[in-house]
């Protein structure tokens, strides 16, 4: 029997000892533990030397890669010098092996988890291949080897700032001053700046003696990047919040082994001396012996990804809320606001409002920033598309710094130019417009509004509501999609558009799709306005009139899904008795924290919680864009949504969310109304037109 000793750096409390048999040969293993003393581990290898046929040296990596240089540590080898009669290996090719296949792993698992993380390396040089890897699927990466090693305040950002630093780290480590290296002050700065760090990463790669100086404030929510992590261990990182743990190294008979005793026993057993054995023996012995990584979940399952969704102001009221504009705007002159509605036009993308407290019922978790670009509907109309596509780009940018990994595109940004398509190609992250719930939520919140008004027949069995139905704007993004919809939910579907050939085109891809269907063209909305129960209005007029709401059926739905409304709220007052709602607000899951965007607490509009459903399935992909939305998407993103917790919110209108006792206003409105126009003098007298009872709507 053969004896394998793991000398590590960690604490003696986990030492072990086993007998097992390894690639067929009989071991006795025995794991030891420094405390971290360089000494101890000195005494311990002349002790074992005449004891222990191979020993494995878990104290500091021999060597690290700089660029085109290999760099042997000074402790190391002097460590290994002790020891002249038994093969000493620290390990450190298999421990490359294991980590990388431990993240390549963990990334086909979870399906893109490391797409745009903000990665904080203790060490790059020490962990060149690893951070190679992870460089394939994010560029926010984060060095903290000047730092550490030279005490100099500044990290490094990208893979060449590593590989430069790496070739000449070496000689200014040695020509520094030593007592300013070892002063209190460097020690205390390098520490402070390490702590910034370690708050804005979202995953940390360290050895778990790096991290026992740290606590709840710097790990808390974090993914650690380790090896050798025991169960002692895990617990220390549960009560610090560490929400998982990727870790390399197997687990043999209830001990996991370090890189180094693991490859001591691969020497044992085999009989090669360690630097004989090649990759393909690695390759070997992993898939002979089943080793796999482990994933851990110190506080159960945890897993937090991440979004930007672009806002912007829908008018100069938006600006008044600013409070250094707030008290100006009081004083100021009108034609002072339309200057500064230019200006702010040009203004740089800003975080207007970090979003937190999603949470999905399958347990993921969602935060996000709501970045601000500062063109009003108005001045973004008077721009050619490239301006709103710089600003767009400028602000993924952002995104992409903060570590989002999905972009959503809000109200008049997605309509702009060929509707995210061209911001899509050249941004760094994925882009989605939103078009594809906006219109699944429009429909829903319409539907449900008209079952709650109760002025239709009731439907026996399985039967579908009949009503008629009208969309204006059907050849648009979000009309095409309504119109698919209503197709197959209403009797008979009126589709509005001044463009009679797309209109014709549309026609005839919604009956290849709902042969059944009753369609009925129109170029203007007043040919049968009077008629319909409800009205989908998602045209993109920027403020001019699509419909006459005097011309609307009492107890009529309008569904108003344009940005801005086509709607304003002068218009809608006219009509208490019919209900104007502002498409399908969607409730989020959890407990939601964000800065007001002019709806309830945890309501958000559908083209932001599109791009919260992608983000809490891990689909970072380019989801909706263009103006041609597919049916398919639309479908699916109403599927995932109701997937990870998404509800209709209570149904707003101009004035805010409608209460039952708002809805039920409005129906005995429009049941009013309707006796009235069907009274006798009504009759008598068909000109005269019914007036609504009150001023405003509930």
């Amino acid at each position: 029997m053969k004896t394998v000793v793991g000398i590590g750096l960690g604490a003696s409390a986990q030492d072990f000892k086993f007998n097992t048999k390894f690639l067929g040969r009989q071991l006795s293993i025995h794991r030891v533990g420094t405390n971290g003393s360089i000494a101890k581990a000195t005494r311990l290898l002349k002790y074992w030397e005449p004891r222990a046929d191979l020993i494995g040296l878990g104290l500091i990596k021999d060597r690290y890669e700089a660029g085109t240089q290999r760099l042997v540590e000074e402790d190391s080898a002097r460590l290994k010098a002790v020891v002249s009669s038994v093969p000493v290996t620290d390990g450190a090719a298999l421990g490359e092996i294991l980590q990388e296949w431990a993240v390549r792993h963990a990334q086909a698992e979870l399906g893109n988890y490391f797409n745009n993380a903000r990665v904080l390396f203790f060490s790059g040089l020490r962990n060149n291949k690893l951070a190679l890897a992870l460089s394939e699927h994010t560029e926010n990466l984060m060095f903290a080897d000047p730092l550490l090693q030279l005490g100099v305040p500044k990290l490094l950002t990208s893979m060449e700032a590593l590989k430069l630093y790496g070739t000449g780290a070496h000689y200014v480590r040695d020509w520094a001053p030593p007592s300013v290296m070892a002063s209190d002050l460097v020690r205390q700065w390098t520490r402070f700046v390490l702590r910034k760090a370690m708050h804005k990463a979202s995953v940390i790669v360290a050895s778990l003696v790096d991290l026992d100086e740290f606590g709840l404030e710097e790990l808390a929510g974090k993914t650690i990047i380790t090896s050798t992590a025991t169960d002692q261990r895990i617990a220390q990182l549960r009560d610090k919040g560490v929400y998982m743990v990727i870790d390399g190294s197997p687990v043999l008979k209830g001990h996991v082994l370090g890189p180094y005793l693991l490859d001591a026993m691969i020497s044992a057993a085999t009989g090669k001396q360690p630097q004989a054995i090649a990759h393909d023996d690695y390759l070997e012995i992993i898939t002979g012996q089943q080793l796999a990584p482990r994933i851990i979940y110190p506080n159960g399952f945890k897993r937090v990804n991440r979004f930007a969704f672009v806002i912007h102001p829908l008018s100069q009221e938006y600006f008044k809320k600013v409070k250094p504009i707030e008290l100006l705007s009081q004083v100021s002159p009108p034609v002072l606001m339309d200057s500064l509605e230019k200006i702010m036009a040009y203004a740089p993308p800003f975080v207007y409002s970090r979003v937190s407290g999603i949470r999905s019922p399958t347990g993921v978790e969602a935060e996000g920033w709501l970045i601000s670009v500062g063109g009003t509907p108005k001045e973004i109309m008077q721009h050619n598309p490239e301006f709103t596509y710089r600003r767009l780009l400028a602000a993924a940018a952002m995104a992409r710094r903060l570590g989002a990994q999905i972009m959503g595109l809000g109200a008049f940004t997605k309509v702009v130019g060929d509707a995210g398509v061209s911001v899509a190609r050249r941004s760094p992250l994925p882009i989605t417009t939103g078009n594809s719930y906006s219109a699944s939520g429009a429909l829903w919140a319409a539907h449900d509004a008209l079952l709650r008004m109760r002025l239709l027949p009731t439907p026996k069995g399985r039967e579908r509501v009949k009503f008629k139905a009208m969309v204006v704007g059907a050849t648009g993004a979000i009309g095409s999609v309504c119109a698919r919809l209503m197709a197959k939910a209403a009797e008979e579907v009126y589709l509005v558009s001044p463009e009679t050939a797309k209109l014709l085109s549309l026609k005839e891809s919604i009956l290849q799709e709902t042969p059944d269907a009753k369609l009925f063209l129109a170029a203007r909305a007043d040919k049968n306005i009077a008629d319909m129960d409800m009205i989908v209005t998602a045209t993109s007029g920027a403020g001019k009139k699509v419909l006459d709401i005097m011309q609307v059926k009492p107890g009529c739905v309008i569904t108003d899904v344009a940005r801005p409304l086509d709607l304003p709220p002068e218009e809608v007052a006219k009509r208490p008795d019919v209900l104007v709602i502002e498409s399908g607000e969607i409730q989020l899951p959890g407990d939601v924290h964000m800065k007001n965007i002019g709806l309830p607490k945890g309501v958000v509009y559908a083209c932001l919680a599109e791009t919260i459903v992608l983000t809490l399935e891990g689909r970072f992909e380019n989801f909706t864009v263009g103006r041609a939305i597919e049916w398919a998407k639309v479908r699916e993103i109403y599927q995932l949504g109701i997937k990870h917790g998404m509800t209709l919110a209570a149904i707003s209108g101009v004035n805010g969310p409608f209460s039952d006792e708002d809805i039920e206003g409005v129906r005995q409105r429009a049941l009013a109304a309707r006796a009235e126009q069907a009274s006798p003098a009504r009759t008598a007298n068909p000109r005269k037109k019914a007036r609504p009872r009150s001023t405003g709507q509930p």
